[in-house]
Parts: structure tokens; C-alpha cells; sequence
């Protein structure tokens, strides 16, 4: 099994900062604007306090199944928890982890883009640099993360540290400024509660939620974390709450410089935003600042992702290849070198707006909405006792949770929701190949001879 393998080695900070160094990145830095366009107001906060609230609902789900089965992989183990082991578990894990190879590298992508882009504020990229920055960057994290897991917690601390001072100078900048509380008192200027605010919270809210996404990390490690029972849901909530009190801090920062209506058309809008206050040194600090930070979120997102073929591989649902840990560094590393091979070619293809609405929608479906759907069904079908986590007035919060996502997906658009369908479908029809060449009933949990 995949968790004699795996040493219990992070502690809560580790944990916590694995987590909120994967949440931060490029996100905050490049979607501030593309929120505050969506919104086309000063109520855009609105759309990242709807990030939050829906990041700490989400949270309940992943803390009652990240407590009750801290294993590597996360929600590869809890959908085939949650919908049986030799039943639909199985096809639901192996869509799971199908998708991840797919969407995974997107998420790492995404990361090395964002800090591609940011960096042509320092030194303007052809497009052709622009694609061997991104590309570098996804090499350079493969070569961190190739070693033993408690140097890697450690690195993760001080890649932590670099995320706090980049937001800390941001947000006392703004109030050195002096007009700090400026747009919270104009936050509901010719704000209408209608139809068209919905919506448009709903289409900024694909953007904000997108800075918010890794809480979760610490599950796919769940194999690695010390008293994972109390460790996994703490981790998850106070990542979530702190990146909300950043997050809010820093976007009224900003506009207490730099207003709205020009922020939204800014691409680099935090180092212009310092320029404003310090003058060029200063912004390109900054933005240099920024940079390490877009680069610590690819490094803790590759980690985690990095643990999820190799416990489906281990647990003989995957391909046997990646369950192959270092001889002496023990980790995934097959499972490491394919994900990050993937997400180098897409950070030469892709464009930062479109990799996070395909993220978005292929995560929902199978993760977020199954998962949660699964939630109810098991602690329908066993004892409570068995979750040493229970979330508060069960089930609204899971309902809440289905609800939002699915708005979520809505709002990623018709072409990004028929991506991701056709991953699933895909997914389904190499499920069944894969079945018959193993000479498996296709729902059983291990091959059976006909």
C-alpha cells in the first residue's frame, strides 16, 4: 500500500504553508483586474468575498473526508470511498486521476504563464521568450522538488515567508497612502440587486475563486501530515481565512491608489500600483517579489499533485509505472516527471485567461460536485463515528457547496463545461479498454478472470 511508503513528516505550519503559498501564486496579481473589469464597479470585492465563502463551505467537504482517510492522492481515495471500493468508486477514482493528468499540468501551466507575463514588466518578452520563461520555470521547479519531503516542508516555510512580505508591503503601501478606507465607504455606490449583479459575481467569481483554489493541497499529501485527523481540517481553515483577510487587504490597497476604472485595464497593476507610492526601484521589487511568489505556488501545487497517479498506482488502479518511489529520496518521482513533462508542453501552448476557465471546468464535475455528492452518501450509509471531523448543520453546507460549484461551471462557459464533459467521456471509454485488457469486471476492485 501507498501509505507504508510514505512518512508522516509536516507538521500544521508546513501544512498551512503548503497550502497557502499553492492558494496565492500569479492568481491575486493577474485576475484583480479581470474581476474588477467583470464587475465594472466598486462592488467587485463582493466577488472575492463570494470566493471566500465558497472556498470555506468547500472546506467542510474536504475536512470531513481528509480526516477520516489521510492517505496520498485525496480525492482519488475519497471518491472511491465515498462511492465503493469495487462499485462506482472505482470508475470515479480512475476518472479522477485521468482528469488531473490533464488538468494538473494546467494548474502548473497556468503558474509558469502568470509568471512569464509578469515578468515582461522587467524586461519586455517576445513571444517566443515568453514561452521559454514559462517553460524554465516549470523545469526549475521539477528540480527542487526532487528530493526528500522534510527538506521540501522546510522550503515551502521559507517560500511562505517571501508570499507574506509581497502582501504585507502591498497592503501597508496603501495605507502609508492615506486614503485606505476609500473604497470601503463606496463599496455600494449604484450597486442594483438584480439579475445582472447575480450574474456578474457569478462570471468574477470563475476569476476569484481561481485565487483561492489549493486549500485542499494538504489532502493529496494526507499520507505525509503528522495527526492528520486535527492538522488536515485546522491547515484548510486557517489558510482560508487568512488568504480572505489578504486578499480583501490588498484589493483595497490598490484602489485606494490606483481607482477601479483604471485598475481594470492594467496588466501589471501592483508594480504600477508601487511605482504611484515608491517610484521604478520600488515597483520592480516588487514585481520581482511577485515573481517568486507566482513561482512558489507552481512549486507547492507540482508537490501535491505530484502524489495522486502515484497513490492510484500503488493501490493497482493506475498505471503500475507510477508508483515507483526515489530508492533514496523516497518520493513519487516517475509520478513528478510525467505531470511536470505535461505542464511544460501546455506552458508553451496555452494563454493564461483560457487555462483558468478549462481548470475550472474540468475540476467540477468530477471533484468538487462528485465529491460532495459522495459525502452525503456515505455518511448516509455509515456511522458518524467514522469522521473524527464533522462539519456544522450537516447537510446544508454540503448542498450550499453543489450548488455554488455547479453556478461556477455555468459561468465558465458552454465550450469550457463540453471540455470537460468530453475529458469524462474519454476518461470512461479508457476505463473500460482498460478493464478488458486486465481482464477486470469494469466495477470491481481487482481483476477477475472470465
Amino acid at each position: 500500500m501507498a501509505e507504508e511508503s510514505l512518512v508522516r513528516r509536516l507538521g500544521l505550519a508546513q501544512a498551512t504553508a503548503i497550502n497557502m503559498t499553492d492558494m496565492v501564486g500569479i492568481g491575486p496579481f493577474v485576475t484583480l483586474p479581470m474581476v474588477i473589469a467583470t464587475m465594472n464597479g466598486p462592488w467587485f470585492l463582493y466577488a472575492w468575498l463570494a470566493g471566500a465563502l465558497l472556498s470555506m463551505v468547500d472546506a467542510m467537504v474536504w475536512s470531513e473526508l481528509g480526516a477520516a482517510f489521510p492517505m496520498a492522492g485525496g480525492s482519488y481515495n475519497f471518491l472511491k470511498e465515498t462511492y465503493g471500493k469495487t462499485k462506482l468508486g472505482r470508475l470515479m477514482s480512475f476518472l479522477f486521476v485521468w482528469q488531473t493528468m490533464i488538468q494538473a499540468p494546467l494548474v502548473i501551466a497556468s503558474a509558469a504563464i502568470g509568471f512569464a507575463d509578469y515578468f515582461s514588466y522587467l524586461l519586455p518578452l517576445s513571444i517566443i521568450e515568453a514561452k521559454i520563461m514559462s517553460g524554465s520555470v516549470v523545469i526549475c521547479i521539477i528540480i527542487l522538488l526532487y528530493r526528500k519531503i522534510e527538506a521540501i516542508g522546510k522550503i515551502s516555510v521559507v517560500l511562505w515567508a517571501g508570499v507574506l512580505v509581497t502582501m504585507l508591503w502591498i497592503i501597508g503601501g496603501g495605507i502609508a497612502h492615506g486614503n485606505f478606507l476609500h473604497p470601503i465607504r463606496h463599496i455600494n455606490d449604484g450597486i442594483n440587486l438584480n439579475y445582472g449583479f447575480v450574474a456578474a459575481i457569478g462570471f468574477a467569481s470563475v476569476k476569484s475563486v481561481y485565487s483561492y483554489l489549493g486549500y485542499y493541497n494538504v489532502c493529496h499529501l494526507g499520507g505525509e501530515i503528522v495527526n492528520p485527523s486535527r492538522n488536515i481540517p485546522r491547515s484548510m481553515f486557517l489558510s482560508i481565512a487568512g488568504i480572505a483577510v489578504l486578499y480583501m487587504l490588498m484589493n483595497v490597497s490598490v484602489v485606494s491608489v490606483i481607482p477601479w476604472h483604471h485598475a481594470m485595464g492594467s496588466k501589471f497593476v501592483i508594480s504600477e500600483f508601487m511605482q504611484l507610492l515608491m517610484g521604478n526601484t520600488a515597483a520592480k521589487v516588487v514585481t520581482c517579489l511577485i515573481l517568486l511568489v507566482a513561482f512558489s505556488s507552481v512549486f507547492s501545487a507540482t508537490l501535491g499533485y505530484s502524489r495522486i497517479p502515484y497513490a492510484a498506482a500503488a493501490d493497482g488502479a493506475f498505471f503500475k509505472v507510477f508508483a515507483k518511489l526515489h530508492p533514496t529520496k523516497n518520493f513519487p518521482y516517475v509520478s513528478l516527471l510525467v505531470l511536470g513533462g505535461i505542464a511544460f508542453v501546455f506552458s508553451l501552448l496555452f494563454k493564461l485567461k483560457d487555462v483558468i476557465s478549462a481548470i475550472l471546468a474540468m475540476r467540477i464535475l468530477i471533484q468538487f460536485i462528485a465529491q460532495a455528492v459522495g459525502l452525503l452518501l456515505l455518511r448516509k450509509a455509515r456511522k458518524t463515528t467514522l469522521f473524527p471531523y464533522k462539519m456544522p448543520l450537516f447537510p446544508l453546507p454540503v448542498y450550499l457547496a453543489i450548488l455554488i460549484w455547479f453556478g461556477i461551471l455555468v459561468s465558465t462557459g458552454l465550450h469550457m463545461v463540453l471540455g470537460g464533459l468530453t475529458a469524462i467521456a474519454t476518461g470512461t471509454v479508457v476505463y473500460f479498454i482498460k478493464a478488458k485488457i486486465n481482464k477486470e469486471w469494469p466495477f470491481a476492485g481487482k481483476s477477475v478472470p472470465r
